[in-house]
């Protein structure tokens, strides 16, 4: 049957496309000849060529991307680094962030640079020439929050004074890059470092940091809670004030913020209208959960980026922006969050802005089910690297392209030219073949139910008979088993 051969070429597509053979494959090259005439059996690489990482195996890396410990080897440059941070004990409810790092890699086990372009982004980022690595993690103190600060801070203005690669970054269409690599106040071009939490208190020292290069610079904050509180309710020392609610706080005492950053998903509780002003006072605009329905996604993108203007900006993402229904594992979980698909949807319309580096924190995999925060989290990563490779937000495809992308899909995908379809001789045997032909678009269209490529189906049987078009629209609509025949006129 049509589905079986389907099935099997798509197999056999897959498996060859990422450099290895099926398993029933047969080679010749089971043994090879040694000098004097001595056989001796085929090796892996004779036989089967390198050896793959599949999405389920090999050493845990971002996106399997190269592996590197960047902090002790110091002639090892990028563009963009991934660094994970894992340090939790900054938190004021549930910890277990130190592990985000590692839930993070794990939900990207499935991206690679071999399948990184998106319909979205309309781009790879793995392709863009820009020299993508993985860092490993700072080897944090689990016991002295004071010195696992200072290890983080030196740890990434370590990795910020790296040189960037000398190659021109390009997409393979010779498309440049131009907001590949931002310039530090030193009129130098400088490398980007994708943080991966760890509790949000990681972004105190990741602030002073980057200070030391771009000086004050804004921030886009996408979070459920404020984080511009000046310390935790109750007795505190000069280091218990350094929490993952106060690093805002303690920024902009230290000069680190621009006065021009913006918050994004705000919906916690506050102890009263002080909280906001206060917020005011460090910097920050806020835009709540809520607008997101009363302004609309397009309005609430617009607000950030009049709000940043040219300045250097950091973005930080704590998944608690999300809705804990399809992000729970996190430390403070906060009820009616935005999904994961509107907040991509915002990430993409910031393109353009000069962006100095990211993070996404919070992710704590103990209260996760199915791994999906970490998935997400994942997928917000790989948001973050076509972020920082392209000028400008990517644009919604004209109607024109939108049916060319359609007429194109459905040409490939299409196993019949109805009017090649036989045709019989008494109505008993056509409604036979209508509802064989209706059972195979079932199983070949069950996952691209498009009105478009219906439509256009059904233009060209037009001339076909009715027999014909009942099978077309009964593979879309699924209906009941014995097809219901009606006339439908010729063009």
């Amino acid at each position: 049957m049509l589905k079986s051969v389907l099935f099997t070429l798509a197999l056999n597509s897959a498996v060859l496309g990422s450099q290895q053979v099926p398993l029933d494959f047969q080679s010749d090259s089971t043994t090879c000849v040694l000098a004097g005439g001595t056989a001796k059996p085929a090796t892996w690489l004779e036989k089967y060529g390198p050896q793959i990482d599949q999405p389920f195996s090999g050493p845990l890396s971002f996106s399997h991307l190269p592996y590197h410990r960047c902090l002790e080897d110091e002639d090892i440059n990028f563009d963009i680094a991934i660094l994970g941070m894992p340090f939790d004990t900054g938190v004021t409810y549930r910890n277990g962030a130190r592990f985000g790092p590692y839930a993070i890699r794990s939900g990207s086990r499935r991206q690679r640079e071999a399948r990184g372009y998106t319909m979205s982004w309309g781009n790879n980022p793995f392709e863009s020439g820009l020299k993508i690595i993985d860092c490993g993690d700072v080897p944090v103190n689990p016991f002295d929050n004071a010195l696992a600060v200072d290890q983080m801070q030196v740890a990434y203005a370590t990795l910020l004074a790296r040189a960037v690669p000398a190659q021109a970054a390009s997409f393979p269409d010779g498309s440049k890059v131009l907001a590949s690599r931002p310039f530090g106040s030193d009129g130098l071009q400088k490398p980007r470092i994708i943080g991966l939490g760890g509790d949000h208190t990681i972004v105190l020292p990741i602030l002073r940091s980057l200070h030391q290069i771009y000086g004050p610079i804004s921030v886009i904050h996408f979070d459920a809670h404020l984080d511009t509180w000046a310390s935790y309710p109750g007795q505190n020392s000069e280091q218990s004030r350094v929490t993952h609610g106060t690093f805002f706080y303690l920024a902009q005492e230290e000069g680190l913020l621009s006065n021009q950053s913006i918050h994004a998903g705000i919906r916690c509780k506050l102890a009263g209208v002080a909280d906001l002003e206060n917020d005011e006072a460090v910097g920050f605009q806020v835009i709540s959960t809520d607008d997101i329905d009363d302004l609309g996604i397009p309005e609430i993108i617009q607000r950030i980026r009049r709000r940043i203007g040219s300045n250097p900006v950091y973005l930080s993402l704590d998944i608690d922006v999300i809705d804990p229904g399809l992000a729970p594992a996190t430390g403070t979980p906060e009820a009616g969050g935005w999904t994961t698909r509107e907040l991509k949807r915002i990430i993409r319309g910031l393109a353009g802005l000069n962006f100095v580096g990211a993070d996404i924190v919070e992710v704590a995999p103990a209260y996760d089910s199915a791994e999906i925060t970490g998935i997400a989290a994942a997928d917000f990563v790989h948001d973050f690297l076509s972020l920082f490779s392209v000028p400008k937000p990517p644009s919604p495809p004209s109607s024109t392209e939108e049916a060319n992308r359609n007429e194109a899909s459905f040409s490939h995908t299409s196993p019949f030219i109805l009017p090649n379809i036989p045709l019989a001789s008494n109505v008993h045997e056509n409604t036979v073949i209508a509802q064989v032909v209706a059972q195979e678009f079932k199983d070949v269209y069950n996952n691209s139910k498009s009105n478009m490529v219906c439509d256009r189906y059904a233009q060209r049987a037009r001339a076909a008979t009715t027999a014909h078009l009942n099978a077309c629209c009964m593979g879309f609509q699924f209906l009941p088993q014995a097809p219901v025949m009606f006339d439908v006129p010729a063009s």
